[in-house]
């Protein structure tokens, strides 16, 4: 069975000459190619956008739509003054914090207050067809222990407020503050999953069902199981990179569901210490491994993840560009570990914007 593809990015726009988050994204929009059009998405804030591909069933195809998005609202957003940039946080300042206008979103404010009117993050958004939603909840469930590992090798947030904050992906860090955001719990059917989202409404904890941020989740909209742990990636390739690992896992996941395999039972707190281990190291240190409750070498837990999906990727013909983009991201490092880089380059997180925007349309 080939599993379909789907994937939404989001990007800042940087002003080019103070890096400051620029309030464009409207006139953006109104820039793009009448076939982009339909695959952009007003966000929450006026300095981001989000572009989404169609229903995939290729890396190549995949690869194709992402490359062609980034590069059409990149020359889009020249042309109202403003650089686009695939950066998970806000690296500088955003002085202009208000929501896009959209009812909903100012709905959002009134209810969470401060919370709202953090600066903007960017993440990746990987969805994979599963058919049916006991399958999808159980996929995410089995899915729990995995995904730090993705997280890890998505981190591209280092910077905020113009210095090193010490983590690979800050914006993992400043989401915690929403209610909801973290590791999906542990749910043995859809209607248990169902009952406790209603609950969680009724408390207002969510405004409704889209308020739900586990890291995964079935989607409210379409039949996938939706990966929401990355960090909006630097190039198109660490994009593909992340979204065949996701597609593995999910397969891999739902194959042993089928073959009713047990589930790894995980405490909620070695599941939130492992995410918060990938989102201080990425891949440069120690990643937590929850299910055997130890901290292992980063690549060695990578490995084994890899070894996990090998049979799905090889179905899918994946195989060949995941081990290439794994020995690229070996060599070069993570997003973060790039942006490190050019900052010791550069001296000034400002600085290197400008070579973070070419990255960010690089083929």
């Amino acid at each position: 069975m080939t599993r379909t593809l789907g994937v939404e990015e989001e990007f800042l726009l940087l002003d080019p000459d103070t890096g400051e988050n620029a309030p464009l994204a409207e006139k953006v929009f109104a820039g793009l190619p009448g076939e982009l059009h339909a695959r952009h998405r007003r966000e929450f804030r006026h300095s981001m956008v989000e572009m989404v591909t169609d229903v995939c069933t290729t890396l190549d195809e995949l690869r194709d739509q992402l490359l062609t998005a980034r590069r059409e609202t990149a020359a889009a957003a020249r042309a109202t003054g403003a650089d686009l940039v695939a950066i998970g946080a806000t690296p500088l300042a955003e002085p202009f914090r208000e929501p896009a206008d959209d009812a909903r979103f100012r709905r959002i404010v009134g209810h969470y207050g401060p919370i709202a009117q953090d600066p903007a993050v960017c993440g990746c958004h990987v969805h994979v067809g599963v058919p049916s939603p006991e399958l999808a909840v159980e996929v995410c469930t089995r899915l729990r222990g995995r995904l730090p590992v993705l997280q890890a090798l998505a981190a591209n947030s280092p910077f905020f407020d113009g210095a090193e904050t010490g983590y690979a992906s800050w914006r993992s860090i400043q989401l915690l503050r929403w209610p909801t955001m973290g590791a999906w719990p542990h749910f043995r059917s859809a209607a248990e999953y169902d009952a406790t989202v209603r609950t969680m409404i009724a408390s207002g904890e969510m405004m409704d069902e889209s308020m739900m941020f586990w890291y995964s989740r079935p989607s409210a909209n379409f039949p996938t199981v939706e990966i929401r742990v990355a960090d909006v990636c630097l190039t198109a390739d660490d994009t593909v990179l992340i979204a065949a690992l996701a597609r593995g896992m999910v397969d891999t996941a739902a194959r042993e569901a089928q073959e009713g395999l047990p589930v790894p039972g995980i405490p909620d707190v070695l599941l939130h210490s492992a995410h918060w281990n990938a989102a201080h190291d990425g891949v440069d240190g120690t990643l937590l491994d929850p299910v055997a409750g130890r901290a292992r070498p980063a690549w060695e837990l990578i490995g084994e993840t890899v070894d996990w999906v090998t049979p799905s990727l090889r179905e899918h013909g994946d195989l060949d560009v995941v081990t290439a983009g794994l020995d690229r991201v070996r060599r070069e490092g993570t997003g973060a570990t790039r942006q490190r880089r050019l900052l010791g380059g550069s001296g000034s997180v400002a600085a290197l914007l400008g070579d973070l925007a070419a990255a960010t349309v690089a083929g």
